[in-house]
């Protein structure tokens, strides 16, 4: 299934959960962004979110369903936040990507700031398969798929290394912002990206 599909998809299941799944969905989804999803148990997610564990089985089969949906969600926010980046410099790929940076660098400084719940969570489950894995996977090969066009609309001879360099820049970004805090080289990611794209586009 094409990516914006699976986002459409995404976006019509979650705006269809009754208030108490959506209850237990924003108390999943905060918990398990600061703490992680394996450190979160069913029982902490239900008596912060004041519900029934029967409450919570009957929108979600499992706590990794749980996690799923949690991370769909993540995705729907993730794209909106790219998107908009894009719409605000139409015609303009390295201004779209640095615009998009530039808020992923300020956002790292940030106290609490906890990288990327998609890039954690495929740390967190390395079992192929996995719901939560999958759901990251897709996200990220995505964003790859992305970065690459991007690359080519600058005009760069090898668009697949310069999208890869942008990658692996972000990914940068969001596991160092969990090592330094503020203060930390993610706050500098889209200068990095700006030379990365500069160096990539000379002759």
């Amino acid at each position: 299934m094409p990516a914006d599909k699976n986002i459409e998809a995404s976006v019509s299941r979650e705006a269809t959960l009754p208030p108490a799944a959506e209850k237990i969905l924003g108390v999943a989804h905060e918990l398990f962004y600061r703490e992680g999803i394996r450190a979160i148990g069913v029982d902490e997610i239900v008596k912060k979110a004041g519900v029934t564990k029967p409450s919570l089985y009957r929108s979600f089969s499992s706590k990794d369903e749980l996690a799923a949906s949690y991370l769909r969600k993540y995705d729907i926010d993730f794209w909106a936040r790219f998107d908009e980046a894009v719409a605000a410099h139409p015609g303009d790929a390295r201004a779209q990507i640095i615009a998009f940076l530039t808020r992923v660098g300020k956002r790292s400084q940030k106290p609490g700031y906890r990288g990327c719940g998609m890039t954690n969570a495929a740390v967190e489950y390395p079992e192929p398969g996995h719901p939560a894995r999958v759901v990251s996977e897709e996200n990220k090969r995505e964003l790859r798929r992305r970065l690459r066009a991007m690359a080519k609309e600058m005009g760069a001879a090898d668009p697949g290394t310069l999208g890869d360099g942008l990658l692996l820049l972000m990914e940068g970004a969001y596991i160092s912002s969990q090592i330094f805090g503020p203060g930390g080289p993610s706050q500098s990611v889209a200068k990095q990206a700006d030379l990365l794209i500069g160096a990539s586009l000379k002759s």
